[in-house]
């Protein structure tokens, strides 16, 4: 009776529209308020395939620059490098706002379905590349046509219940940073497969001519198969009259106001002016503020994923670690694991006392003096290095998704359903217009201070994490009032 009386109240003329897809997930949202399962694992999934793509390349990305031919020397593969990581961020850049207007729109759906196909098919190329051309204009179209990463976040937010919207919240960036984590992992697994794997793979085979399209092709199949899958996700958006008064009312505030079932006209103007005076997303100063607060830490994380793995890959001559691929891919692995069992069991408790701009504020903090260490990681070796580098890379990681999981949370609650998908679009443009410099300029900067071992101020690797520690400092200083203002719920 409970049940009946709920969908009975839920469906009360005013609020509830038939047709709507958002009305009807968020009745079955209400009527059914177990732990969303389903709905967490595919957005995880989601999230994935769109991550994914985006670190694989970089532990092989000096090796196909150096075979395509295009660098004279060898000191200038690096810049040349660094180029093809930017392309996909330049590219997502300049589309995302309209993925997020089309998302709005037309709804996250078929957004979300045209982005995982995409990644299927430019991902593919990108590993059948035949010169330096072609792999920037497939990493471009690939950063251009997927506009999957804003309207999932808002999907995430609308598809559950507000109790579990930070797991939900903290599912993406989770995900998102495991996909950074084992991106590079798989990448450095499976790269030149002939010459690593000479009994499975031949040299003049498939696998021989592209060295590099193994890694792309298990991620483009993953892609393709969560397109599939996806093919049956319900849809959040609202498709009613914009005037009619929101649907996203819980049971308890319709048993709290049994006027407004019957049609109370008072308060279902008042629905209807907030509805209709929305303001500009550019002087939602709430939300803006987060959107610049996100684009300095993406910002640090991009360039911190890049200088890793070529650090830890550097001489030991030369500041670094000596590490293989092997090593890299394993100690990323484990990272990933860790990020996933603590994103989902512990980070909804600790944003629930502490709040996400406090949780984004503290992680910041303490990711300064970790970053500060890591050039006397070099004066370790053996078991104890891999150890004490792998337990690093595990905090570091923590701290840095969280941070990015506060932030999408209060970038979320700044605006109403019906504009976060555009409020989304606006934060992956500026983003990625910041993560386009993390690529490029991260290989330049460890190449610069590797030339300057001997120098009397922050030598060697010391002066490259020293700058990965101001962008997080100045991260870390915009998260304090009055320039990041929260919305008070």
């Amino acid at each position: 009776m409970a049940d009946e009386s709920r969908e009975r109240l839920l469906k009360e003329e005013h609020y509830y529209h038939e047709n709507c897809p958002g009305c009807k997930m968020e009745q079955e949202n209400q009527l059914h308020r177990g732990f969303p399962f389903r709905q967490l694992l595919m957005i995880s999934l989601i999230v994935l395939v769109t991550g994914l793509p985006i670190s694989a390349f970089f532990p092989f990305l000096y090796f196909m620059v150096r075979d395509f031919n295009i660098a004279e020397n060898v000191e200038d593969i690096g810049f040349y490098a660094g180029f093809i990581g930017a392309s996909f961020m330049i590219g997502r850049a300049l589309t995302s706002v309209f993925w997020g207007i089309v998302a709005d729109r037309y709804g996250r759906k078929p957004v979300i379905l045209f982005g995982t196909f995409i990644v299927f098919i430019f991902n593919t190329l990108f590993g059948l590349s035949l010169n330096y051309w072609m792999a920037i204009i497939t990493r471009f179209l690939l950063g251009s046509l997927n506009g999957i990463l804003g309207p999932i976040k808002a999907y995430a937010s609308e598809s559950v219940n507000e109790e579990y919207q930070a797991i939900a919240m903290s599912s993406i960036s989770t995900t998102w940073g495991i996909a950074l984590i084992i991106g590079p992992a798989i990448g450095g697994f499976l790269a030149q497969p002939a010459e690593k794997f000479p009994g499975i793979f031949s040299s003049e085979g498939l696998f021989g001519r592209f060295p590099y399209f193994l890694p792309c092709l298990c991620i483009s199949l993953l892609a393709l198969v969560t397109g599939i899958i996806s093919l049956w996700l319900p849809e959040s958006l609202h498709t009613h009259d914009k005037d009619a008064p929101s649907p996203c009312i819980s049971y308890e505030a319709l048993e709290d106001q049994p006027g407004d079932c019957n049609g109370n006209g008072a308060t279902l103007t008042n629905k209807r002016k907030e509805l209709s005076s929305k303001p500009s997303l550019f002087r939602n100063w709430e939300l803006m503020s987060a959107i610049i607060v996100y684009c300095i830490f993406s910002l640090h994380d991009m360039a911190y994923v890049e200088i890793f793995s070529l650090w830890t890959v550097s001489s030991r001559s030369l500041g670094g670690l000596s590490f293989t691929s092997g090593d890299v891919g394993e100690v990323l692995a484990i990272t990933g694991f860790s990020l996933l069992v603590f994103q989902s069991a512990l980070y909804p408790y600790v944003e629930r006392i502490f709040g996400p701009i406090m949780v984004s504020r503290i992680c910041g903090i303490l990711s300064i003096p970790m970053l500060a260490a890591y050039p006397f990681l070099s004066l370790l070796s053996g078991a104890v290095l891999h150890t004490v580098v792998t337990l690093a890379s595990i905090l570091k990681n923590l701290l840095s998704v969280s941070i990015i999981t506060g932030l999408f949370i209060i970038q979320n609650r700044a605006v109403d359903q019906n504009q976060r998908g555009a409020a989304n679009g606006i934060a992956m443009t500026g983003m990625s217009l910041f993560k386009a410099i993390g690529p490029a300029s991260g290989g330049a900067l460890l190449s610069w201070s590797q030339k300057r071992l001997n120098a009397a101020f922050l030598p060697g690797p010391h002066m490259i994490f020293f700058i990965l520690n101001v962008i997080e400092a100045i991260g870390v200083v915009l998260t304090f009032k009055p320039f990041l203002v929260p919305r008070q719920n």
